[in-house]
């Protein structure tokens, strides 16, 4: 995933229209777990790697705090996001054939200079 949605989001719509993958779900569908605010699916987001320098939604996004940095989504975060998965933090995605998407099915491209700090306290996008 590599980025979250707050409680902060104010529900602008501003960044779900800039997501070049569009992994992020408003909060009225119904595969969004908050369902009070926008969400960014993890199995989907690529950090606007190969698409821009930094995240395009935490860029257009007008509510400071609303955007926040989140764990990588490698397999070496498996267990975090399959345990976030379980506990309704996130709502993976569970393929037809190959199951639950968890990153071990598929990684996605994030921001290496990104400090593990600052991912673990979901610092906010631009205080990096």
């Amino acid at each position: 995933m590599a980025v979250m949605i707050t409680s902060e989001c104010i529900l602008c719509d501003a960044c779900a229209m800039e997501c070049p993958v569009a992994a992020i779900l408003d909060e009225k569908n119904e595969k969004n777990p908050n369902q009070s605010r926008y969400y960014v699916k993890p199995e989907s987001c690529v950090e606007c790697v190969g698409h821009a320098d930094s995240p395009r939604c935490a860029e257009a996004c007008p509510t400071q705090g609303a955007i926040v940095w989140d764990m990588p989504y490698t397999a070496e975060y498996e267990s975090y996001y399959a345990d976030g998965n379980s506990n309704g933090t996130y709502a993976i995605r569970v393929h037809n054939k190959k199951g639950l998407m968890l990153p071990s099915v598929k990684e996605q491209p994030f921001i290496e200079y990104i400090s593990k700090n600052d991912r673990e306290s979901h610092a906010m996008l631009g205080d990096w």
